[in-house]
């Protein structure tokens, strides 16, 4: 979570300070908006990142159930003298 929220803020940062630079803007408001771009970055990105680990969890949660049923289904199939 760390590395994300530092990423995220590192690309904000970068992104703004480029786009800033490159739109001809005076240095001292450049960098201010970047600063707010740092933390807009790293919040978007926690954000992000947090919804990420949900689904993956989501994902493993049904893959795990699936496969406990599929084992279920499996065993109660191969038990001998039990009907179809």
């Amino acid at each position: 979570m760390k590395f994300v929220f530092l990423a995220g803020g590192f690309a904000g940062f970068l992104l703004t300070l480029l786009t800033g630079f490159l739109a001809g803007r005076a240095p001292d408001l450049v960098l201010r908006d970047a600063a707010f771009g740092c933390l807009a970055g790293a919040l978007l990105f926690r954000w992000f990142w947090s919804v990420f680990v949900k689904a993956l969890t989501e994902a493993v949660a049904l893959k795990r159930a699936a496969a406990e049923a599929a084992a279920a289904a499996a065993e109660a199939a191969s038990a001998p003298g039990k009907a179809k």
